[in-house]
């Protein structure tokens, strides 16, 4: 039987940017990179927009106010 207790919890501490990445550096030390290509307003986003981002639910979650955009840490590991 599964609970929401057994399930883990990746929390974010960083997010930077290449031209082509997003990356997270998660709690646990790892580090994990997704194309932006996959994120739509994120592609199209300007430098200044990009790095306007915050940490949201403690860190499983990242928020961008200008874009209207949020992902989870969870869902970029999947």
């Amino acid at each position: 039987m599964s609970t929401l207790t057994d399930k883990k919890i990746n929390r974010a501490k960083k997010v930077w940017f290449t031209e082509e990445r997003l990356y997270v550096l998660l709690e646990d030390g790892r580090e994990i990179g997704t194309p932006i290509e996959w994120f739509p307003k994120l592609r199209h986003a300007s430098k200044e927009h990009l790095n306007n981002w915050r940490l949201i639910g403690g860190g499983i979650g990242i928020h961008w106010e200008g874009l209207d955009e949020d992902l989870s840490v969870n869902g970029l590991l999947k």
